[in-house]
């Protein structure tokens, strides 16, 4: 628009360098070199000297910019009241929308799922519910049914990354087995990754997805904990060590015989045979008076 408002104003004027312009602070302005001041039309009205050239306006112009400017005013009222009467209409039909929206969500997940299992040859999980046979659910008889039996698991992640390198793992906890499982071995053996992939796979179970193994029969859990990794909470004052007890503390607390605890090397945060204590009470602590299904990953030292 100010390319045509230039063009017509040049050829009117007969000043080739006359140029049309717009900013903030003068809106729109007629720029004319200083070589061309004395064919400067008497109804323009200087603004603004820049270097090399003089500004102008005109009463046309005001008229114009006050034209374009109320066009931009009256397009964003415009675009508003669209906007509310979309809303009222939606808010009419709300619960509708929200079922709708809620159905698709849910048809949007499934196909998620049922997609991911198709194509990477996921298997479904058999449950074994709690207390299905109708006995009494105190402690002791919850962990009868404390089971999680995986067969050639796989991690959801690095199966994908590292398809030629990554070697399925078996993972067998049941009351008349074993309950709690410590994992050693050397650096870069997989233990990290082999606890994580347990609690991922039931996580994914207990959502109703396939999983990646060969086979899986598991028991629901009420809870899954995790104390991995290492690191710091300065804005809370709180060191590496004390986050770790922290979280630990908050295990032993909440588990109940029906979680599943996954502890990555308890009591790293602090010298090597205080941590060896730490680790050796707490594994005494989960194994004789919660006993949930644990796996705890320990590099054994002399």
């Amino acid at each position: 628009m100010a390319r045509g408002l230039s063009i017509a104003e040049a050829h009117r004027t007969g000043i080739s360098t006359l140029k049309v312009g717009y900013n903030s602070v003068f809106g729109f302005y007629i720029e004319i070199t200083h070589q061309h001041r004395d064919k400067i039309p008497p109804e323009y009205v200087r603004k603004q000297t820049v270097r090399n050239a003089e500004r102008y306006i005109t009463d046309e112009l005001k008229r114009h910019e006050e034209e374009v400017l109320g066009a931009a005013d009256r397009a964003k009222q415009l675009e508003f009241d669209l906007f509310d009467q979309i809303r009222a209409r939606a808010a009419q039909s709300l619960a509708p929308l929200q079922g709708m929206a809620d159905a698709l969500a849910s048809l949007d997940v499934l196909t998620a799922l049922a997609e991911l299992a198709r194509t990477r040859g996921y298997c479904r999980p058999d449950l074994m519910a709690a207390g299905s046979r109708g006995e009494s659910t105190d402690s002791r008889r919850e962990t009868r049914y404390a089971l999680l039996h995986i067969e050639d698991g796989r991690h959801p992640v690095l199966d994908q990354t590292q398809r030629d390198r990554f070697v399925p793992n078996d993972c067998d906890l049941a009351p008349d087995g074993h309950q709690f499982l410590m994992i050693t071995g050397p650096n870069m053996a997989g233990k990290s990754t082999y606890i994580r992939q347990v609690a991922l796979l039931t996580l994914l179970a207990q959502t109703g997805s396939y999983v990646p193994a060969k086979s899986m029969r598991w028991s629901p859990v009420d809870r899954i904990f995790a104390r991995v990794g290492a690191s710091d909470e300065l804005a809370r004052g709180l060191s590496t060590f004390m986050v770790e007890m922290v979280e630990t503390t908050r295990i032993l607390h909440n588990a109940t015989p029906r979680s599943l605890v996954i502890l990555d090397e308890i009591g790293r945060g602090t010298s090597t045979y205080d941590g060896l204590s730490l680790a050796w009470a707490i594994t005494e602590h989960i194994a004789d008076r919660v006993g949930c299904r644990t796996l705890l990953r320990r590099i054994i030292t002399n």
